[in-house]
C-alpha cells in the first residue's frame, strides 16, 4: 500500500492564526501543517481517512483525481468540514461518494449537511452514499477494514486497520481488547498532540508509550499542534522506529 499524508496538523493547523510561537514562525516547510488526513492506495481502492477543511487544497496539491471511499474517525469539524468538496469526485467518477462511519457520525453529517439530504436538493450539491460501520471488520471493494474503538476523552471514535497498517488519531484511551487488534503492524500512524498531556488527546510521552507497547515495525506521529516540538527537534529525540510525519510525506506500507 501507498500512503500519502494529506495533513498532519491538529484542529488549528500550523501556523495558527495570530500566533508568534517558535513552531508557527518556523521556516521549515515540514512545520506547516494542514488538518490531519491520509490518502491510502491499496491496489483495490483509493481511500481517504477524514476530510477536514483543507480537503480541497490537499486534493489539488497531490493531484488526486480518484477517491473510492471516505472513512471518518468522528464528527468534529476538523475531520468532516471538507465533505462538500467531494462534489468534484461525483463529477469525475459519475457516482455518489461512499462515506463510512458509525451511526452517530452519519447522523451528524445529515444535520450539518442538511441541504445534501433535502427532499428537493439544490442543484450541484454533493452526492453522498452513507454506510454505517460497527465494531467489526467490513469490506470495501475487496479490502478488509478493521475498526479500532478508541476514546477522545469520553467521545467514542474509530481508528482503522487495513492489513498491516493502522491509523489512530484524536484518541486519549484505548481499551485492552482494542489493543489486541493492533499487534504485528508494519506501520502505525498515531496522533501525538503536544509535549504535555491533554484531556482528550495523547501527549508525546503517552503516544511513545503506546507505540512501545504495540511494537510496530514503524510508527509515524501525526495530528501535531504548535505546542509540540518543531519537526527537527522532535525528530532528534525519537526512537529509531518512530518518525515525525509531515504534509506530503509518502510511504509504502
Amino acid at each position: 500500500m501507498k500512503v500519502t499524508f494529506l495533513g498532519t496538523g491538529a484542529s488549528h493547523g500550523i501556523p495558527v492564526i495570530g500566533c508568534n510561537c517558535e513552531v508557527c514562525l518556523s521556516k521549515n516547510s515540514k512545520d506547516q501543517r494542514l488538518r490531519s488526513s491520509v490518502f491510502i492506495e491499496t491496489g483495490n481502492n483509493n481511500l481517504v481517512i477524514d476530510v477536514g477543511p483543507d480537503f480541497r487544497q490537499q486534493m489539488l496539491r497531490e493531484k488526486i483525481i480518484k477517491v473510492d471511499a471516505v472513512l471518518l474517525t468522528h464528527e468534529h469539524k476538523d475531520h468532516t468540514a471538507g465533505l462538500d468538496d467531494v462534489r468534484a469526485f461525483n463529477y469525475l467518477m459519475k457516482k455518489p461518494m461512499s462515506i463510512y462511519a458509525e451511526i452517530r457520525v452519519l447522523s451528524s453529517i445529515q444535520k450539518e449537511y442538511s441541504y445534501v439530504f433535502a427532499e428537493k436538493k439544490y442543484p450541484g450539491s454533493p452526492e453522498l452514499d452513507l454506510n454505517e460501520i460497527l465494531n467489526y471488520e467490513f469490506s470495501i471493494n475487496g479490502d478488509e477494514i478493521l475498526p479500532i474503538r478508541a476514546y477522545h476523552n469520553l467521545l467514542p471514535i474509530y481508528g482503522f486497520r487495513i492489513k498491516e497498517l493502522a491509523y489512530l488519531t484524536d484518541l486519549k484511551t484505548l481499551p485492552p481488547e482494542e489493543k489486541e487488534k493492533l499487534f504485528n503492524l508494519d506501520t502505525l500512524i498515531i496522533s501525538a498532540l503536544r509535549k504535555k498531556p491533554h484531556v482528550s488527546h495523547l501527549g508525546l510521552n503517552e503516544a511513545l508509550e503506546l507505540i512501545k507497547a504495540l511494537n510496530p515495525k514503524k510508527a509515524y506521529l501525526t495530528h501535531l499542534s504548535h505546542m509540540q516540538y518543531n519537526h527537527d527537534n522532535l525528530s532528534n529525540m525519537l526512537p529509531d522506529n518512530v518518525v515525525v510525519a509531515y504534509d506530503g510525506l509518502v510511504i509504502d506500507s
